[in-house]
């Protein structure tokens, strides 16, 4: 029988996690896998996987900002190649990529940076890449609801599928969501994106 030691573990603001129990089942884990944690530079491996997941795991806090559209803009605004990693429901592997958002604004304009906050705040949990889609596409649409369109275009590599499965090396999921205008009207979602320089990719 093997007797597993657990030492004390560093804070980490985890809301509703059990960090120290955490660490005790990522340690015997380990040891069922085969990997020798006596080992100098493997003793606190249970513990930092733990922190990172709990890092990854945790929600961001997000509060949206916005603003008069004292200039009337018509036109689409879009945050470009937002960048995240999310963490694949299925296995527990990341999956890494970035997502593009944008709208028609009516009366109010969101605060630019909130655009990337929301895409950071939706990524972090164990998530399937279409449901984040849409769930990107839904806390927009909770923040500007008087949007004359809403389009999400999301872009990563899912290492469950390029590390281990298939091995598919290189690989990217595309997966795309629209509302509003922007669901009804091809054209609409051609300019869309035409100027968020999409028109190339699938």
């Amino acid at each position: 029988m093997t007797v597993i030691e657990t030492r004390p573990t560093a804070p980490v603001q985890v809301v509703g996690a059990d960090v120290a129990t955490a660490v005790a089942a990522a340690e015997q884990m380990l040891v069922a896998l085969g990997v020798d944690t006596h080992v100098e530079h493997l003793r606190r491996t249970a513990e930092r996987l733990v922190l990172s997941y709990g890092e990854m795991l945790t929600p961001t806090p997000f509060e949206a900002t916005d603003f008069l559209n004292e200039a009337k803009h018509q036109g689409f605004v879009i945050v470009q190649d937002v960048a995240f990693a999310a963490i694949c429901a299925h296995h527990l592997l990341p999956f890494v990529g970035s997502a593009t958002v944008g709208y028609l604004p009516g009366a109010r304009l969101l605060g630019l940076s909130k655009l990337a906050r929301l895409v950071e705040h939706t990524t972090r949990g164990v998530q399937v890449q279409e449901n984040v889609t849409q769930q990107i596409a839904d806390g927009l649409q909770r923040v500007v609801p008087d949007h004359g369109g809403i389009g999400v275009f999301v872009e990563a590599e899912h290492l469950c599928m390029t590390l281990r499965g298939a091995k598919a090396r290189g690989a990217s999921t595309v997966t795309s969501t629209w509302r509003g205008a922007l669901e009804r009207d091809a054209t609409l979602r051609s300019e869309f994106l035409s100027v968020a320089g999409l028109r190339s990719r699938p």
